[in-house]
């Protein structure tokens, strides 16, 4: 075990009881194929099963997992008619289990996630039974100040990159504080608690996912 591992690991154990303390349930994996194993063995076979846009997930290869795997999946991009995809995000905020990662936690267990259609933070907050966050430790923030900082920093430019965003950053790799009509951080949710026990779950990981 290297020291950055065996230091994880140290962390871990403090993050677990932070989390728990807010009534979010912990896992730590140290590599990338354990946390997903971990991810899919919360989800029993037949569930319902829907999804954020999530680097992460698709990069452990849950996605891959779950879209053939026996469970009833709810994919927002299976229509591009506008009515179709009401009626698409309906059965979403009602399914079983919503997958996605976060993009900063803090040391003292709380969630930070910053949205441009405000989907994915909305699921997080409200909707569907349960809720699995699939993060790295790379996403380890001392407080929520620092964690807003790192999404405009280190995670939304790259992202706005990934899915085509018409937006300053894209261009110039930089936050510019934007307020253009393609900007991807028009939402920031602070998750503080799960106000339902274990409706939340996160899994960390010592291995890099996502940005």
């Amino acid at each position: 075990m290297s020291y950055r591992s065996e230091n994880y690991e140290k962390i871990a154990a403090t993050l677990k009881k932070n989390f728990e303390k807010r009534q979010i349930d912990f896992f730590y994996c140290d590599t990338v194929e354990r946390a997903k194993e971990q991810v899919l063995s919360l989800i029993p076979k037949g569930a319902s099963v829907a999804w954020g846009g999530s680097l992460s997930m698709e990069e452990s290869g849950v996605m891959d997992a779950v879209k053939n795997g026996d469970y009833r999946t709810i994919d927002r991009h299976r229509s591009s008619d506008p009515q179709e995809q009401k009626k698409i995000y309906g059965e979403i905020v009602c399914a079983d289990f919503f997958l996605m990662s976060t993009n900063a936690f803090t040391l003292d267990g709380q969630l930070v996630n910053i949205d441009g259609l405000g989907n994915r933070v909305a699921c997080l907050s409200y909707g569907p039974d349960k809720v699995i966050i699939l993060a790295s430790m790379d996403k380890l923030c001392t407080d929520v100040d620092e964690a807003i900082r790192r999404v405009h920093l280190m995670a939304a430019p790259p992202n706005a990159l990934r899915v085509k965003a018409d937006t300053p950053c894209s261009k110039t790799g930089v936050c510019a504080d934007c307020q253009s009509p393609g900007s991807i951080c028009c939402q920031t949710l602070v998750t503080r608690i799960s106000r339902i026990p274990g409706r939340i779950t996160v899994v960390l990981t010592g291995e890099k996912l996502g940005f």
